[in-house]
């Protein structure tokens, strides 16, 4: 057999084994973005599904040095468990409030030290936020918190996969959202919390805003009035259920468990438009 010949077969046998080799590779790139999907899905919260009327109440931005007592007044007087995601500065002035918070069986959660856009951050800038605040909030309770709801929203894929590995935080968004930041006015806030809520809702709303605290009261008698139950978020969580696979995607009701991606950064307004809400 003449050398050309020898070329030409040896040619032809790595074609083919290329060829052979580039659906396997294909194969796997669906089975990693599968994975990654699973992954965040397992810790970033917007709506959870459960078998029951039970809902999460989240309060943003406090502690407020008047406000938050007042609301924690109205908790104990309805006997609800609520979620407070604090902000690291107020904390370290009022650590007595966040102390009671927790002392009444509510749930702490990390806010940042001083609510900046995380999505336009650095990893180290980040960082920093958290731990402050984790720090403070760890001294006011004893506890350290294992959850935290980015300012805004705005948070990354990726930063959510480092601060779950470095801090074991799930991360917390929401579903319902009546703007009470605007003061709207209280019978605004309730009733666009009552048209929103579903079972396994997480509600947003900011103890910081007096319309806000003057409209939970009557909030929560008709939330009660519909059958529902509060929870704090860690506890709706642990009663997630799988979603029934025949539920049509594009329904709301549809929404899985573990969703939602968050704002990406493209399409997040900069700090400087964005208010000091969620």
């Amino acid at each position: 057999m003449s050398v050309s010949r020898v070329v030409l077969f040896c040619f032809v046998g790595l074609v083919a084994a290329q060829l052979r080799a580039e659906p396997s590779i294909a194969a796997r790139v669906p089975e990693k973005n599968s994975r990654n999907t699973l992954a965040e899905s397992r810790i970033t919260f917007s709506f959870v599904h459960v078998d029951g009327p039970y809902i999460a109440m989240t309060f943003d931005d406090g502690p407020s040095a008047t406000l938050t007592p007042k609301l924690l007044d109205i908790l104990a007087a309805h006997q609800i468990k609520a979620t407070f995601f604090v902000i690291g500065e107020n904390v370290a002035e009022h650590p007595e409030i966040v102390a009671r918070a927790a002392r009444e069986g509510h749930e702490i959660g990390n806010h940042s030290w001083s609510h900046p856009n995380f999505g336009k951050m650095s990893d180290d800038g980040v960082r920093s936020q958290l731990q402050q605040t984790d720090d403070v909030i760890k001294s006011a309770t004893g506890l350290r918190p294992t959850l935290l709801r980015p300012p805004y929203g705005s948070i990354t894929a990726r930063e959510k996969r480092w601060i779950h590995d470095q801090f074991g935080y799930q991360i917390i968004l929401w579903d319902v959202d009546p703007y009470d930041w605007k003061r709207p006015g209280q019978s605004v806030v309730r009733n666009r919390i009552l048209k929103e809520t579903r079972p396994g809702s997480i509600v947003l709303s900011h103890d910081i805003h007096p319309g806000t605290i003057e409209a939970m009261p009557s909030t929560f008698d008709a939330l009660e009035a519909k059958g529902f139950k509060f929870v704090t978020v860690s506890e709706l969580i642990r009663m997630a259920v799988p979603q029934p696979s025949q539920a049509p995607a594009e329904t709301r009701e549809s929404t899985p468990a573990t969703i939602t991606p968050s704002p990406s950064p493209s399409t997040t307004p900069s700090p400087a438009r964005l208010p000091r809400g969620s």
